[in-house]
């Protein structure tokens, strides 16, 4: 029987009991409906697995023992950082957690000129918010325990300035596909520019070439952004990861 994952935004210490927070304790309690005795495995980010055991449950407050700690390398060798263009409704949840679960470390949400998606700042900080629980949750169920960062979102201009050498992005007209490009020698941080529904405009094709980016290609089906983006992650991590 598998165990329970769950995500604490705590310090985990061996042999100690930790309280934990409101989030965690409502799921371990009302949603997984667990027991005291029961064991769960924690983590909070730090690159390790701490089995525990649930000492009390309260109304709001789950307390539990960790009872060891495990080093677990999972992570890709790749420092893959996703650019994407924020889509509309459930897609951006769905391209970040599976991005998670395929190894992809950084997030970039950025705005272009096709995205539509219109907010005022404080709407920008809620939905950052959610994107942060929607990759936290992805880490629970790939049993990640390296949280991936989750930058603040970019206008398409901002964004060109973070820019490195290893910088591709998905084009149907590109030539290359990524079968065909080279490996890098010596640096894997790799970034991947993905555009929201209906692509890159022909302006922002222009501008990333002009600044080093390669373009790549998927084949000659056209994808939906969110497709495009997880079929890209998995390709890259064919040809230079641990797939």
């Amino acid at each position: 029987m598998r165990i329970t994952r769950i995500f604490s935004n705590q310090e985990l210490i061996l042999g100690q009991a930790v309280a934990l927070d409101k989030d965690p304790s409502n799921h371990i309690s009302h949603v997984l409906r667990l027991n005291v005795g029961n064991e769960l495995e924690l983590f909070n980010g730090d690159g390790f697995s701490y089995n525990a055991q649930i000492l009390s449950i309260e109304r709001n407050q789950v307390s539990a023992h960790i009872l060891n700690k495990l080093a677990v390398d999972n992570e890709s060798p790749l420092d893959l950082h996703l650019f994407q263009g924020v889509s509309r409704g459930d897609k951006m949840d769905l391209t970040l957690q599976k991005a998670v679960e395929l190894g992809v470390k950084q997030f970039t949400p950025i705005i272009t000129e096709r995205c539509g998606v219109k907010l005022d700042a404080k709407r920008w900080q809620k939905k950052l918010d959610h994107w942060q629980k929607v990759i936290r949750s992805a880490c629970e169920q790939s049993g990640r325990n390296i949280i991936p960062q989750l930058h603040t979102v970019k206008s398409f201009a901002e964004a060109l300035d973070d820019l490195n050498a290893q910088s591709l992005f998905l084009d149907p007209h590109a030539e290359h596909r990524f079968a065909s490009l080279k490996k890098p020698d010596t640096d894997l941080s790799i970034q991947l520019w993905v555009g929201p529904e209906g692509g890159f405009s022909d302006s922002e094709v222009t501008q990333v070439k002009s600044k080093g980016c390669t373009p790549v290609q998927l084949g000659p089906r056209v994808l939906r952004t969110e497709t495009a983006a997880l079929a890209a992650v998995a390709s890259i991590n064919t040809v230079w990861g641990d797939y």
